[in-house]
């Protein structure tokens, strides 16, 4: 090797190799394990170093009166009442005395420091109950769960609502509160009574006390009565019962004192012949025969017994306590003569009841009122009333009538309607024309076609109107009517006759009236619309067109052409019709007339025809109840007709002031429709039976 300066070069030998082991002086495999042990306790370090950067404290907190015992499944190192874990699912489970135990899962996430809070449930309380009196029901929460006392019953912690219930005593109700995990409770609780003790006496002794009805005692006696209204009675033999109303409230006593009790009343019963006599003791009314009163014992009483017709019966009695007697008065009749005669000796004479005789009779009757009978097959009875007077005699006497006789005779001639307008009976089956031809003749001058012939007959009676309806009359059913004006010409005065009015409109009118008069209504009305007719009924109606007809055309024996009779045009003003000084509004007139009026008069204006009805043949045009048709020629006869129940169109009988020429003032004209029209109105009419 070179050297470096003066120093001589070193050579390099080379040395012998020794093996580590041999270099150590000790046995290897001790020396490994310890290389082992420590690099373990490196990773040991190292890992719990892991955990503990790692890991996350947690705290569990239990909610029990009694200490806990948790049990965490899973690593987790308790440091005092935390636990260090990593995060995750862990099951967890609790234990504590008196307490069910715990099963849950808690969950621990990436937080530093957690806490969980546990609440474990408590087991069921025991409870006893014991009340004051013993036996009272025991309600808990709305259940019944026994009568007290009550023992070692299990109950849930927590609040309850109790309630005591017992026949005798106030209910008790209160909150309690189980204090549960199987610890004995123990309730004593004092109930209320629910009724006052009652103290009385009575003079004499011993009276049965009957509470409500029921005994509950002998005098004297203090009683339990419940609270409220009760209704308290002595009675005790021969003496009058006793009784008072007490309101009772609880625990509050009540002290009646001695009751002093009367004498029990005796018992009268009195009948009379005949009976129905008044009777008054000691001058008081005490009611009629046959009769059962109660008397004062040991007192006078005066008994005095009257009847109209008879003589007055009076006596004095006495009687013991609860004695029972009894009085049957046969009562003296004061009569009267009476005289009944009769135009058929064959009458029989009832009254009261009972025959008297046949034709007639002097009767000597009792003087109070009496209702006398005349009897004969075929005839109508006839009874009357009369009160006989003593010493004085009355004569009564009876005329018979056939039945058919009696019937007409009871129907009254007229009869208002309740807006007082005059309705007058007609008997068309007694008269000249009950069977005639409606319509007209091909041959009368101004006939209609739709004026064909048609047999009737009428039979029944009816009333019809006098005069048209009014604005008046209709304003009371529909108060906003108008009738309306004819070229500045009114047609809506009081008095004028109603029109602008619709079939409809009619016959609901003719409806009202009868449930103002509480007759049944003659029209079926559905959601106010007619849809057709009962012909039993009586209520007011439409007079139908063979009644109008009838109504108009019939005098005596004649069968009228014209209101006036038959010659055209009339000659002085007998209805209202276009005379010369409507001509502006109509465009004709009837030649030369003049009635005084441009447009309708008031109702009545004119002269009544035969028949006393106003406006028949003039003044408006008149709705009568028949759906409108004509008849086909040969017609069959037809009996009280009243048409179809319902059309589109119906009947217009008679002129109107617009009217002039010769076919329409004719009583056989007839019109249609069924809308409102200035110069159609209408009258009533309604069947007598």
């Amino acid at each position: 090797m070179p050297g470096n300066g003066n120093r001589p070069a070193e050579t390099i030998a080379p040395t012998s190799f020794t093996p580590l082991e041999e270099d150590a002086g000790g046995p290897g495999p001790a020396r490994s394990t310890a290389r082992y042990i420590l690099l373990g306790g490196l990773v040991l370090f190292a890992a719990i170093l892991v955990f503990l950067f790692t890991a996350r404290s947690l705290l569990v907190v239990v909610d029990s009166a009694e200490p806990a015992a948790v049990d965490l499944q899973g690593f987790a190192v308790p440091i005092g009442g935390r636990y260090l874990l990593l995060p995750g699912t862990y099951e967890i489970r609790v234990t504590a005395p008196g307490y069910h135990p715990l099963d849950t899962q808690i969950e621990v996430d990436q937080r530093a420091s957690q806490t969980v809070q546990l609440l474990p449930q408590p087991l069921p309380g025991r409870l006893s109950i014991n009340t004051q009196p013993a036996g009272a029901e025991v309600v808990l929460d709305g259940e019944i769960i026994g009568r007290t006392p009550l023992q070692d019953v299990s109950v849930v912690a927590g609040e309850h609502v109790l309630l005591l219930r017992e026949p005798r005593h106030l209910p008790l109700e209160q909150v309690i509160r189980v204090t549960g995990r199987e610890v004995q409770q123990q309730l004593d609780l004092q109930l209320e009574p629910a009724w006052a003790a009652v103290t009385i006496d009575s003079e004499p002794p011993g009276a049965t006390v009957l509470l409500d009805g029921e005994p509950a005692g002998e005098t004297p006696a203090t009683i339990e009565v419940p609270a409220g209204e009760r209704q308290l009675v002595l009675q005790l033999a021969r003496h009058a019962q006793w009784q008072r109303s007490l309101d009772i409230v609880a625990g509050q006593p009540v002290d009646l004192g001695r009751v002093t009790l009367a004498s029990a009343p005796a018992a009268l019963t009195i009948d009379s012949t005949p009976t129905g006599a008044n009777v008054t003791v000691n001058d008081e009314f005490r009611g009629r025969t046959p009769l059962t009163l109660e008397l004062a014992p040991a007192r006078v009483h005066r008994l005095a017994l009257s009847r109209p017709g008879y003589q007055r019966h009076t006596e004095e009695l006495t009687l013991g306590p609860s004695e029972e007697a009894q009085r049957s008065i046969a009562l003296r009749a004061q009569l009267g003569e009476v005289r009944v005669e009769t135009d058929n000796p064959d009458a029989e004479i009832w009254v009261g009841g009972r025959l008297q005789g046949r034709g007639s009779q002097v009767l000597s009757l009792p003087s109070v009122q009496q209702t006398v009978e005349v009897r004969l097959d075929g005839f109508a009875t006839v009874r009357r009333k009369v009160t006989p007077r003593p010493g004085l005699p009355q004569r009564l006497s009876f005329s018979l009538l056939t039945v058919e006789e009696a019937r007409v005779a009871r129907l009254q001639p007229e009869i208002m309607t309740p807006l007082g307008q005059t309705l007058k009976l007609f008997h068309p089956e007694q008269s000249a024309f009950a069977s005639f031809t409606l319509g007209s003749s091909r041959r009368e001058p101004g006939r209609r076609s739709n004026e064909t012939q048609r047999p009737v007959t009428l039979t029944r009676m009816f009333y019809l109107q006098a005069t048209e309806v009014t604005n008046a009359d209709f304003r009371r059913y529909l108060a906003d009517h108008n009738s309306g004006q004819v070229q500045g010409v009114s047609l809506n005065r009081e008095q004028q006759p109603v029109v602008q009015v619709t079939w409809q409109q009619a016959a609901s009118f003719c409806n009202w009236l009868s449930a103002g008069e509480g007759l049944e209504p003659f029209y079926r009305e559905e959601r106010g619309i007619v849809t057709g007719y009962n012909p039993a009924a009586l209520g007011y109606r439409l007079p139908t067109e063979a009644e109008w007809a009838w109504a108009a055309r019939s005098k005596g024996e004649t069968w009228l052409r014209f209101p006036w009779g038959e010659d055209f045009p009339p000659t002085q003003a007998v209805e209202n019709y276009a005379d010369v000084s409507s001509a502006y509004i109509t465009g004709r007139v009837v030649n030369g007339y003049t009635d005084g009026h441009v447009v309708s008069a008031p109702v009545a204006s004119y002269p009544a025809n035969q028949h006393g009805l106003f406006d028949m043949g003039g003044n408006v045009a008149e709705w009568v109840h028949d759906v409108y048709t004509v008849a086909a020629a040969g017609a069959e006869e037809e009996t009280d007709p009243l048409g179809e129940q319902a059309g589109d169109n119906y009947v217009v009988r008679g002129a109107s002031w617009s009217h002039a020429r010769l076919p329409e003032l004719r009583l056989a004209y007839r019109d249609y429709g069924q809308a409102g029209r200035d110069d159609v109105g209408f009258r009533v009419a309604r069947y007598a039976e």
